[in-house]
């Protein structure tokens, strides 16, 4: 019996390690490679049918399993056509993938029908005439798809096209041999089942190579994208200031933690000189490229307003006005802090931005003076605070990244845990609170997740 049955059990096993391979790839690579898991799946369905249908295999079988085999086959038999089209889906585009759809989900409908059927005690094969015609069906559109060259282009995702309708080609040919010589037993039926695994193994090593070049040319645009990106962060850190100005009285630090490769957190110093200064910080909504570019325009607009540095309504009013016909429904919140330590004051104004923090003789204020964000209207207004300054205050400026971070629980990091880090750091350097900062918001976050936003914090201490 063993003798008789070779060639499927030889055949069930390497179509059922194909298909765990395929799968391992699918698992190890997870983006961009479901094209590997269904074609594993369906390869490993193949080989299982084929080992199932062995008495030889079936014997050697625990007797639980045993049970189980003709329900397993009966799955296998009406589910195998809806784990091809699925592989197929991935290689379509556009009104293609509607149609294979519609072909999956009828696919589904005849495999409950028939699957239903022979649970409930009826033949195996009841609606197997209808898993033809969904096969058949779904094989003709593709096979239209492939011969003709604008269709493939237009609605197929893979460059050879060439590859896949010779692979189909052997298959379908292969598939109609076997079926017509059965019919007429022109052949043995070992030399038939030979015929009809070499077929599909063909088919199946065909698309495994279209996966392939999918996968290569998805891998090349990613690395391109990574080098493009790399560039891009490079020319954003260019923009912000390369150094701390030394100003009368003042000690600052920066921190500038971007979340991805570009960001769209931005500061700069404005018409520093020994006595004062300017801190500007802005904050666009969303992350990545679109949020790094308008940083981009803040940089050039703020050249345009230091001849006003000192009135940080006019620093705002003139930045909203030129970004707000170019940032297109995205918006900026920014803050503006002018130090002037000859005159032991300091005057603030803010755009939809967390509040000025002012450590002083052993508290923590808040100083909100708040207008629109930038791209809401043309001309908004924008009231500005002025505070007196003195010898032991420090101030912070940062964006809301800072106090947004989430722990275990959904918490997020907040102005209380802030003000906590603050107080217990208050005799440290700027540099020093900084480092303290960054290492109680890591601390406060699930390790495995990443930064959760940009961050970007600014300590000025008066001496």
């Amino acid at each position: 019996m063993l003798r008789g049955q070779l060639i499927e059990i030889i055949s069930g096993t390497v179509f059922v390690f194909i298909g765990l391979a395929a799968c391992a790839v699918a698992a190890i690579r997870r983006s961009g490679v479901r094209l590997f898991l269904w074609l594993g799946i369906w390869s490993a369905m193949y080989g299982t049918e084929l080992l199932t249908r062995s008495p030889a295999v079936v014997a050697a079988l625990p007797k639980w399993l045993q049970i189980s085999v003709p329900y397993a086959n009966a799955v296998t038999l009406y589910l195998i056509v809806v784990v091809a089209f699925l592989a197929f889906l991935e290689l379509s585009i556009g009104r293609l993938r509607v149609v294979i759809e519609i072909i999956i989900v009828a696919g589904l409908v005849v495999a409950v029908a028939g699957v239903g059927w022979f649970v409930l005690g009826g033949s195996e094969d009841k609606f197997i005439q209808y898993n033809h015609l969904v096969t058949v069906s779904g094989l003709l559109v593709l096979l239209t798809v492939l011969a003709v060259k604008k269709l493939a282009d237009k609605f197929l995702v893979f460059l050879n096209r060439r590859i896949l309708a010779a692979g189909m080609l052997v298959f379908v040919t292969v598939a109609l041999w076997v079926n017509l010589s059965r019919e007429l037993q022109y052949q043995t039926p070992r030399l038939l089942n030979l015929l009809n695994h070499l077929g599909f193994a063909v088919f199946l090593l065909t698309l495994g190579y279209v996966g392939v070049q999918i996968l290569f040319v998805n891998e090349r645009r990613l690395l391109s994208i990574e080098k493009e990106l790399e560039v891009a962060r490079q020319l954003q850190f260019s923009i912000l200031p390369t150094a701390i100005p030394e100003v009368q009285n003042l000690r600052i630090a920066v921190c500038y933690r971007p979340m991805a490769a570009v960001a769209g957190d931005f500061y700069e110093f404005v018409a520093a000189d020994k006595k004062q200064i300017g801190f500007l910080m802005a904050d666009v909504t969303g992350h990545g490229v679109p949020a790094a570019l308008i940083a981009s325009m803040i940089k050039v607009a703020t050249q345009s307003v230091e001849a006003c540095a000192h009135d940080p309504r006019e620093v705002l009013r003139g930045l909203n006005r030129i970004l707000f016909k170019q940032i297109h429904e995205q918006y900026v919140s920014a803050a503006y802090l002018w130090i002037d330590t000859e005159h032991h004051k300091a005057l603030y104004s803010a755009a939809g931005h967390p509040p000025l923090l002012r450590w002083r003789e052993g508290r923590l204020e808040r100083i909100e003076s708040n207008g629109l964000l930038f791209g809401v209207i043309p001309d908004p207004e924008y009231p500005v605070r002025e505070v007196a300054i003195c010898t032991g205050e420090r101030f912070l400026l940062y964006t809301d990244g800072l106090i947004e971070p989430q722990n275990v629980g959904g918490e997020s990091f907040g102005a209380r845990k802030l003000e906590e880090v603050i107080r217990k750091n208050q005799s440290r350097a700027p540099a020093e609170l900084l480092e303290e900062m960054l290492s109680e918001i890591r601390a406060w976050q699930p390790a495995s997740l990443p930064q959760q936003d940009d961050i970007t914090l600014v300590v000025i201490d008066v001496r």
